[in-house]
């Protein structure tokens, strides 16, 4: 599985964390999320699956958490891998990212999620300020298929 940003501390313990995160087109724009803290980023919508979740139920309720929406026909695009300090959690993870497409069908009202803030963007733009390069390089891919018609 290719792996993003950091390297391993060998210092470190890592837990293994799985999550899942969605790439929302609708309209030429993508729906991604701002947080807030620890560190304000523009990231795509997801998170933790929690225990006894599959990754379906994770993407439909991360999603609706962090932009208020309900998406449709998710399907999976990849997955990558990330060793980063988690200081939410003050926890050293191992994060396994699924990475999904799905279509976002409406808002159902605010997030539930404090701290996140649902906006558009192009996705040329979300290829160049998302917070880590794994998302940005799904992106990247999301536009070169879309531009030959395969997204």
């Amino acid at each position: 599985m290719r792996r993003f940003d950091e390297i391993p501390h060998a210092d470190k313990r890592y837990k293994i964390r799985p999550g899942i995160y969605a790439i929302l087109p609708r309209g030429g724009h993508l729906l991604l999320t701002h947080q807030a803290e620890p560190e304000p980023e523009l990231q795509l919508p997801g998170g933790g699956i929690d225990p006894g979740e599959s990754p379906l139920q994770a993407l439909h309720r991360e999603v609706f958490e962090e932009t208020g929406w309900r998406v449709s026909a998710p399907r999976r695009l990849g997955a990558y891998r990330r060793f980063t300090y988690m200081p939410e959690y003050d926890l050293w993870a191992e994060k396994i990212c699924l990475i999904y497409m799905a279509f976002p069908v409406r808002p159902l009202g605010p997030p539930s999620e404090a701290g996140h803030t649902p906006l558009w963007a192009s996705p040329e733009l979300a290829a160049k300020e998302l917070s880590n390069s794994g998302d940005r390089y799904f992106i990247s891919r999301y536009l070169i298929n879309r531009e030959s018609g395969l997204a």
